[in-house]
């Protein structure tokens, strides 16, 4: 127990370590592309007016996805599988189990990105609905969406989005290290897809999302805002009849509806649904 502080602030600076030099990188790669191809006109990301926000969001969901994913794993496995050493549930997540693991890696990298895209596809359309909106609401309260917008996320929306998909994943039986392999892709997609670009890709458009077909789901509802759910496969909207591509026409005007009185600061984004529910009592 007295080690613990000192293991958080590893945590911390394992996390930061990594995250600085990938977010320099996607800065000078989202600069220079959206100097030439901006979907929409304005103000580039640097001084966009809730930057600071986005930042701490940034670093802060990282941290909070590793922390959560272990604790999930954790308990998964000493409820479903009666495992309750350390070392055993090390051994036991360490290189996979069951008959996925028997995969090669390359086909369990491609089953997690699928299955993880398939699931989160699904639980994107939850979000928009009904109680659930509330917390997907933060990331969609970005009125000047751009690269650094994509890590903008409730700790509720993470929790029953990313890092549920994970959790599940990983007690199916398969390797971490299936999921390292396309964290890199992962990272830089994301960022891809809500960056300020004009690049629809052509006809594979249908193959692999865009920012353009994603920045349409950033829109108003009656523009496009309930359509283009996938996030990494066009594929599940083309199939369930959520797809919207209109041709020759750009999205804009990116938000909330009460944009006005919702909180731009990461504290007052993380409190809100909490007070939209007391609100209601």
């Amino acid at each position: 127990m007295s080690n613990l502080p000192m293991e958080v602030v590893e945590m911390v600076g394992q996390t930061i370590a990594k995250v600085v030099p990938v977010t320099i990188l996607l800065a000078v790669i989202f600069s220079v592309l959206t100097h030439f191809w901006a979907c929409n006109p304005g103000k580039p990301w640097w001084r966009k007016k809730e930057l600071v926000t986005d930042i701490c969001y940034w670093f802060f969901v990282p941290l909070f996805a590793r922390v959560f994913r272990i604790g999930l794993l954790v308990v998964g496995a000493s409820l479903v599988f009666k495992i309750h050493d350390a070392d055993e549930l090390i051994a036991f997540y360490e290189n996979g189990h069951g008959p996925l693991a028997t995969l090669p890696l390359w086909l369990q990298a491609i089953l997690f990105l699928v299955l993880a895209d398939f699931m989160m596809y699904w639980l994107h359309r939850m979000f928009h609905n009904g109680g659930f909106w509330k917390y997907h609401a933060i990331h969609h309260s970005s009125e000047e969406v751009d690269w650094i917008s994509a890590a903008r996320f409730h700790p509720v929306n993470l929790i029953l989005g990313t890092i549920g998909v994970d959790v599940v994943l990983l007690m199916a039986g398969i390797s971490p290290d299936a999921m390292i392999w396309i964290a890199p892709f992962n990272i830089f997609h994301s960022a891809f897809v809500h960056a300020n670009l004009n690049w629809t890709l052509g006809p594979f458009k249908y193959v692999l999302a865009t920012p353009v077909f994603h920045r349409w789901h950033h829109t108003a509802p009656e523009e496009g805002g309930n359509t283009n759910f996938a996030g990494t496969f066009p594929i599940w909207d083309i199939l369930f009849g959520t797809w919207r591509m209109p041709e020759g026409v750009l999205p804009d005007n990116y938000g909330v509806d009460d944009q006005e009185s919702f909180p731009t600061e990461i504290a007052g984004q993380l409190a809100y649904p909490f007070k939209h529910i007391a609100a209601k009592q």
